[in-house]
C-alpha cells in the first residue's frame, strides 16, 4: 500500500504562450508571478530569484535585507525542464540537507499553438514526520494548482 507522504502531487497548466516564452517567464520571470505570501523569509518577501542554472539557488529577498534559501536547482534544460529541490520544512522553514528535500520537476511541452506545463512534487517521504503535511499543502488550492494559474496568467500578459 502507498502512503499519502509517498504520492506526488502532480499538475498541469496550459498556456497561450511559447514554449521558450513560459520556460523564461517560469524561471527568469519567477518575480513576477509568485505570490508575496509564499515565503519562509522572517521578514516580508521583496523579490523571489531563481539562479539559472544548475546548482543554481532558489531564494527571495526580504524587507530586513536579507535572503532566504529555499531551493536548489538539480536539473537545467532550458527550455522543456528543470528539477528542484524543495528544501522547505513542513513547519515552514529552510532544510539545508538536500537529502530531506522533496523535488519539483516542471516540464514545458509544445501543445498546438500554446506550451503544456506538467508540474510534479515528489519525494515528500524524505520529509520524515512533516510528509503528509507538506503534500497536503502544496496539493491545496493554494499550493501549485493555484501557483501555475498566476504563473500561466504572467506568461499570456508578457
Amino acid at each position: 500500500m502507498t502512503s499519502v507522504a509517498d504520492t506526488a502531487v502532480r499538475k498541469t497548466a496550459h498556456v497561450n504562450a511559447s514554449l521558450e516564452h513560459a520556460f523564461k517567464v517560469y524561471t527568469e520571470g519567477m518575480d513576477t508571478w509568485w505570490p508575496r505570501s509564499h515565503h519562509i523569509g522572517k521578514s516580508p518577501m521583496t523579490k523571489a530569484i531563481l539562479e539559472c542554472r544548475a546548482g543554481g539557488r532558489c531564494y527571495s529577498e526580504q524587507e530586513d535585507g536579507t535572503e532566504c534559501d529555499w531551493g536548489r536547482i538539480l536539473v537545467w534544460d532550458p527550455p522543456h525542464r528543470l528539477v528542484m529541490a524543495w528544501q522547505v520544512t513542513h513547519q515552514w522553514g529552510y532544510e539545508p540537507d538536500l537529502t530531506k528535500a522533496s523535488e519539483v520537476e516542471i516540464t514545458f511541452t509544445r501543445d498546438g499553438a500554446g506550451t503544456r506545463v506538467d508540474l510534479e512534487h515528489r519525494h515528500f517521504e524524505r520529509q520524515g514526520e512533516g510528509s503528509v503535511a507538506m503534500r497536503t499543502a502544496v496539493d491545496s488550492p493554494g499550493g501549485w494548482s493555484g501557483l501555475l494559474k498566476l504563473f500561466a496568467d504572467a506568461a499570456e500578459r508578457r
